[in-house]
């Protein structure tokens, strides 16, 4: 434990260049998802790689991706490939960030300006778009590597990086180059760390094994040419909005169950393994309420149905509506053509092609039945497969005891209701175990206004991060 202390004492001594860094890296605005902002993500990509360059890292390269598809010009962003250390005798891990962030205006209702980082010491919090999402995690790399340095600790393994810039915008073109460099640049990989997901709650480390998948589907009912006036044509046309609203009706009951009929059947039973993890699992579901805007909307009155409903349990939203009015009067248009967008989040063992066709045929039967003349077309937007792994293997036993020696309790063993598409590819891509190891709190509000990050996280994941390391590099690999 002497170097880890040693590293421990660095970093809390370096915490103002620590914080100076996560600022400089905020101030960038690289909003993927706006055109406009592409420039700054590019800006980003280089500010990372000057980053690297200064704290020793090499084979730094600043891959291309090329045109994003559908443009004529639109380029993206370069992925942030980098390595540090090359000892033939350490292990070698890869790390995974995204540089982009979701976009942020002042207006939106933010108490600062998002791109500054506002640090209040007092409360232990700091504000900005990209603080927790995924700027604080990738820049606690570095700062690994830098209070390393400083320590004068022999660094652990080898580092593979890869930093994107389009994560907030689907990741175009970074799932093609994984594969790619599965055999090349990133041959030899014993082991995949990414920080980009999240406590829980607010008081208690975890790490989280396991991620819900994402098919993503749009309706679109189809009557008249031109929208209409209800007046002249209400009650002798079909009607593509009642068409759409009734099958849109079918797809969930009131208590979230599925009503597509073998979606449930494909689900994965629990095991007495599995339900005894959520015993100590600490989380409140008061905290739901809170998470909910104070509004007791819960459809589950335990921790573990709440728990269970949300991770490993599929679900189905209604996202919202295409082509109708939506605007503040009243409008009595009769929309000529209306699409729904619906998603199925996705668990062990569902079958994406499968639940593909049982989507389809549902719609297909639930629109006939209504005899309607209009027109149905149902298709898949885009899908991404869950994930899951073993808790107890030997990357997560090194994880657990960096939090034990961080945070000085056990982790909670979590899984999250969200998707994060690039775990499972990079198992599947290096044939390596991969982890989730979150950085931030449940209340940080990623995507949301007033994103925050607190200190004592930000500066406790660095040394989270660090351990990490230390405690992989002596686990002997399975």
């Amino acid at each position: 434990m002497a170097d880890l202390n040693k590293f421990f004492e660095t970093v809390d001594s370096l915490k103002p260049e620590f914080i100076q860094r996560l600022s400089d890296a905020v101030a960038i605005p690289s909003v993927s998802a706006d055109a406009e902002h592409r420039p700054e993500v590019v800006k980003m990509a280089h500010w990372t790689v000057d980053q690297l360059k200064a704290l020793g890292a090499h084979d730094i390269e600043l891959r291309e991706l090329g045109v994003q598809e559908g443009t004529e010009d639109l380029q993206l962003p370069p992925v942030v490939l980098a390595k540090y250390g090359n000892d033939a005798n350490k292990k070698n891990i890869l790390i995974y960030g995204h540089l982009d962030v979701q976009p942020a205006l002042k207006e939106d209702g933010w108490n600062t300006d998002p791109f500054v980082l506002t640090v209040d010491e007092e409360k232990d919090v700091m504000y900005g778009r990209g603080s927790t999402d995924d700027k604080g995690p990738v820049i606690g790399w570095l700062n690994a590597i830098e209070a390393y340095k400083k320590a004068g600790i022999d660094f652990p393994v080898n580092l593979v990086m890869c930093f994107e810039g389009m994560e907030e915008s689907g990741s175009l073109g970074l799932e093609q180059l994984v594969f790619a460099e599965g055999d090349k640049y990133f041959k030899g990989v014993d082991a995949v760390c990414i920080s980009d997901n999240y406590w829980l709650g607010t008081t208690h480390p975890v790490l989280t094994y396991g991620l819900r998948g994402c098919n993503y589907y749009s309706i679109t009912i189809t009557g008249p040419g031109a929208d209409l006036h209800s007046g002249v044509f209400g009650g002798i046309v079909n009607e593509p909005m009642i068409d759409l609203s009734k099958v849109l009706a079918t797809l969930v009951d009131g208590k979230g169950k599925i009503q597509i009929e073998g979606v449930d059947k494909m689900v994965a039973p629990v095991t007495e393994e599995e339900r005894s993890r959520y015993d100590d699992i600490h989380y409140d579901i008061k905290e739901l309420t809170e998470a909910t805007g104070g509004n007791d909307i819960n459809m589950h009155s335990t921790k573990e149905d709440t728990l269970m409903a949300r991770w490993r349990y599929p679900s189905l939203s209604i996202h919202g509506i295409e082509g109708a009015f939506s605007g503040a009067g009243a409008k009595t248009v009769i929309p000529a053509k209306v699409s729904g967008k619906f998603s199925i989040r996705t668990v062990p063992n569902i079958n994406s092609k499968m639940l593909d066709e049982l989507v389809f045929a549902h719609v297909e039967k639930e629109f006939a039945k209504l005899g309607s003349k209009c027109k149905l077309n149902v298709e898949l937007v885009h899908d991404g497969d869950y994930w899951v792994s073993d808790p107890n293997n030997w990357n997560f036993t090194a994880a657990k005891k960096a939090t034990k020696a961080v945070w000085g309790v056990e982790p909670d063993l979590t899984r999250e209701g969200g998707s994060i598409p690039i775990t499972l590819i990079f198992e599947q891509a290096t044939k390596s175990d991969v982890l989730l190891l979150p950085m931030g709190r449940g209340d940080d509000g990623a995507h949301s206004i007033n994103e925050k990050l607190n200190i004592s996280n930000y500066i406790g994941g660095v040394k989270t991060l660090g351990a990490y390391l230390h405690y992989i590099a002596e686990e002997k690999k399975e």
